[in-house]
Protein backbone atom coordinates (compact mmCIF):
# COMPACT_ATOMS: atom_id res chain seq x y z
CA UNK A 1 0.00 0.00 0.00
CA UNK A 2 1.27 3.72 -0.63
CA UNK A 3 1.89 5.62 2.34
CA UNK A 4 1.34 8.81 1.14
CA UNK A 5 -0.06 11.32 3.72
CA UNK A 6 -2.82 13.44 3.41
CA UNK A 7 -1.99 16.38 5.22
CA UNK A 8 -4.68 18.69 7.12
CA UNK A 9 -4.66 21.35 4.65
CA UNK A 10 -4.97 18.64 1.86
CA UNK A 11 -8.26 17.31 3.62
CA UNK A 12 -9.89 20.87 3.90
CA UNK A 13 -8.88 21.24 0.15
CA UNK A 14 -10.63 18.11 -0.30
CA UNK A 15 -13.93 19.48 1.68
CA UNK A 16 -13.65 22.65 -0.01
CA UNK A 17 -13.29 20.60 -3.29
CA UNK A 18 -16.44 18.65 -3.02
CA UNK A 19 -18.48 21.21 -1.03
CA UNK A 20 -20.79 18.01 0.94
CA UNK A 21 -18.55 15.13 2.21
CA UNK A 22 -18.80 12.52 4.62
CA UNK A 23 -16.49 11.75 7.49
CA UNK A 24 -16.22 7.82 6.94
CA UNK A 25 -19.56 6.66 5.72
CA UNK A 26 -20.21 5.41 2.50
CA UNK A 27 -22.91 7.42 0.69
CA UNK A 28 -24.12 9.97 -2.57
CA UNK A 29 -20.73 12.26 -1.63
CA UNK A 30 -17.27 11.81 -1.11
CA UNK A 31 -15.72 9.42 2.39
CA UNK A 32 -13.00 12.03 4.10
CA UNK A 33 -11.68 8.07 5.58
CA UNK A 34 -11.88 7.07 2.00
CA UNK A 35 -9.97 9.64 0.85
CA UNK A 36 -7.20 9.65 3.57
CA UNK A 37 -6.91 5.91 3.32
CA UNK A 38 -6.76 5.93 -0.83
CA UNK A 39 -8.82 3.07 -0.90
CA UNK A 40 -12.10 1.35 0.34
CA UNK A 41 -12.19 0.81 3.88
CA UNK A 42 -13.58 -2.23 5.39
CA UNK A 43 -15.02 -2.04 8.86
CA UNK A 44 -14.04 0.48 10.99
CA UNK A 45 -11.90 3.00 9.88
CA UNK A 46 -9.67 3.31 13.18
CA UNK A 47 -8.49 0.00 12.55
CA UNK A 48 -6.94 1.23 9.16
CA UNK A 49 -3.36 1.43 8.61
CA UNK A 50 -4.04 5.02 8.00
CA UNK A 51 -6.04 5.51 11.23
CA UNK A 52 -3.78 7.71 12.91
CA UNK A 53 -3.71 9.68 9.78
CA UNK A 54 -7.53 9.74 9.26
CA UNK A 55 -7.94 11.00 12.98
CA UNK A 56 -5.69 14.05 12.26
CA UNK A 57 -7.06 15.20 8.71
CA UNK A 58 -10.89 14.30 10.45
CA UNK A 59 -9.73 16.61 13.99
CA UNK A 60 -8.43 19.49 11.31
CA UNK A 61 -11.97 19.68 9.21
CA UNK A 62 -13.81 19.91 12.82
CA UNK A 63 -11.72 22.22 13.65
CA UNK A 64 -12.05 24.61 10.74
CA UNK A 65 -14.85 27.50 11.25
CA UNK A 66 -15.38 27.20 7.70
CA UNK A 67 -16.50 23.81 7.83
CA UNK A 68 -20.19 22.73 9.37
CA UNK A 69 -20.10 19.29 10.74
CA UNK A 70 -23.66 17.72 11.22
CA UNK A 71 -25.79 14.67 10.39
CA UNK A 72 -27.29 15.86 7.06
CA UNK A 73 -26.37 12.68 4.72
CA UNK A 74 -28.38 9.48 6.28
CA UNK A 75 -27.65 10.84 9.36
CA UNK A 76 -24.08 10.08 9.14
CA UNK A 77 -21.38 12.59 10.60
CA UNK A 78 -21.31 14.92 7.40
CA UNK A 79 -18.78 17.98 6.57
CA UNK A 80 -20.24 20.66 4.68
CA UNK A 81 -18.03 23.81 3.56
CA UNK A 82 -19.26 27.24 3.88
CA UNK A 83 -19.38 28.02 0.28
CA UNK A 84 -22.35 25.86 0.53
CA UNK A 85 -23.88 26.99 3.28
CA UNK A 86 -26.11 29.65 1.42
CA UNK A 87 -27.49 26.86 -0.60
CA UNK A 88 -28.14 24.97 2.56
CA UNK A 89 -29.98 27.62 3.99
CA UNK A 90 -31.98 28.25 0.99
CA UNK A 91 -33.53 24.61 0.76
CA UNK A 92 -33.67 23.81 4.37
CA UNK A 93 -37.26 22.80 4.33
CA UNK A 94 -36.21 20.11 2.06
CA UNK A 95 -33.84 18.65 4.34
CA UNK A 96 -34.86 17.30 8.10
CA UNK A 97 -33.84 19.76 10.63
CA UNK A 98 -31.92 16.83 13.09
CA UNK A 99 -29.75 16.48 10.01
CA UNK A 100 -29.18 20.50 9.67
CA UNK A 101 -27.88 21.11 13.46
CA UNK A 102 -24.19 21.50 13.95
CA UNK A 103 -22.38 18.92 15.90
CA UNK A 104 -19.64 18.72 18.08
CA UNK A 105 -18.12 16.73 20.93
CA UNK A 106 -16.99 18.32 23.88
CA UNK A 107 -14.66 16.44 26.70
CA UNK A 108 -15.73 16.81 29.82
CA UNK A 109 -13.73 17.08 32.85
CA UNK A 110 -13.87 13.85 33.36
CA UNK A 111 -12.27 13.37 30.19
CA UNK A 112 -15.46 11.51 28.75
CA UNK A 113 -16.88 12.88 25.50
CA UNK A 114 -20.23 14.77 25.34
CA UNK A 115 -21.81 15.19 22.38
CA UNK A 116 -23.39 18.47 21.57
CA UNK A 117 -25.38 20.26 18.90
CA UNK A 118 -27.11 23.51 18.04
CA UNK A 119 -30.16 23.73 16.08
CA UNK A 120 -30.80 24.60 12.73
CA UNK A 121 -31.08 28.03 12.18
CA UNK A 122 -29.07 29.19 15.23
CA UNK A 123 -25.26 28.42 13.81
CA UNK A 124 -25.95 30.64 10.65
CA UNK A 125 -23.69 33.39 10.64
CA UNK A 126 -25.89 36.78 9.27
CA UNK A 127 -24.19 36.82 6.08
CA UNK A 128 -24.75 33.53 4.88
CA UNK A 129 -28.46 34.25 5.96
CA UNK A 130 -28.77 37.37 3.80
CA UNK A 131 -26.72 35.41 0.64
CA UNK A 132 -29.56 32.41 1.34
CA UNK A 133 -32.09 35.25 0.45
CA UNK A 134 -30.68 36.36 -2.93
CA UNK A 135 -29.26 33.49 -4.18
CA UNK A 136 -31.35 32.02 -6.69
CA UNK A 137 -33.25 28.74 -6.42
CA UNK A 138 -31.93 27.38 -9.29
CA UNK A 139 -28.61 27.67 -8.25
CA UNK A 140 -28.89 26.46 -4.83
CA UNK A 141 -30.64 22.74 -6.50
CA UNK A 142 -27.56 23.03 -8.88
CA UNK A 143 -25.19 23.66 -5.85
CA UNK A 144 -26.87 20.89 -3.76
CA UNK A 145 -27.61 18.72 -6.75
CA UNK A 146 -26.51 15.21 -5.48
CA UNK A 147 -28.06 15.65 -2.02
CA UNK A 148 -31.07 16.26 -3.09
CA UNK A 149 -31.08 13.02 -5.94
CA UNK A 150 -30.04 11.15 -2.97
CA UNK A 151 -32.75 12.36 -0.22
CA UNK A 152 -35.79 12.14 -3.19
CA UNK A 153 -34.93 8.85 -3.38
CA UNK A 154 -34.63 8.05 0.00
CA UNK A 155 -38.23 9.74 0.45
CA UNK A 156 -39.82 7.88 -2.56
CA UNK A 157 -42.24 5.08 -1.93
CA UNK A 158 -41.16 1.52 -2.79
CA UNK A 159 -43.69 0.96 -5.79
CA UNK A 160 -45.70 -2.66 -4.37
CA UNK A 161 -45.33 -5.44 -7.44
CA UNK A 162 -48.35 -6.59 -9.02
CA UNK A 163 -48.52 -10.46 -8.93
Amino acid sequence: MCRTLMSPRQALRFVRKHGVVLQAARGPVPSLAEAVAGERIRGSWWGHPKGQEIFLAAEAVCDCPDVLVCKLVEGKVTYVHRRLWPALVKLASRFSRTGLAKVWSEHTASGAHRARRLAFPAWVPEDVARDAETLPLAEAEASLARLLAAASKRERPHARRRR
